[in-house]
């Protein structure tokens, strides 16, 4: 399974109990189809002390959402888009299918 989705893109969540909400993508899982987005599911973890947490104690943390329920936003218009791809050469570019610009 292919990803348009990488480290570092702007997404808004599309479904579950952070809709609406936008976030840059912290690590892209092209193998597991999933994506973390930074301030997005949002999960409290139990953590054992160790060297760099001498406290230990819980710690929020995101956890991954599917990528299917992220779509990207366009940094040139801003707007929710789907992704176009366009050859230049023998680069693949991504394409914003809404005005056109190349991220």
């Amino acid at each position: 399974m292919s990803m348009s989705i990488k480290k570092g893109d702007k997404v808004e969540v599309l479904s579950g109990k952070d809709r609406g909400k936008q976030g840059t993508v912290l690590r892209a899982l092209p193998k597991e189809g999933k994506v973390v987005v930074e301030g997005v599911a949002v999960v409290k973890k139990a953590v054992k002390p160790n060297q760099t947490n001498q406290q230990g104690g819980i710690v929020s943390q995101e956890a991954a959402i599917d990528a299917s329920n992220v779509n990207h936003v366009c940094p040139e218009c801003g707007k929710r888009t789907r992704v176009g791809h366009q050859k230049d050469g023998k680069n693949k570019l991504r394409v914003c299918k809404k005005c056109g610009h190349t991220f």
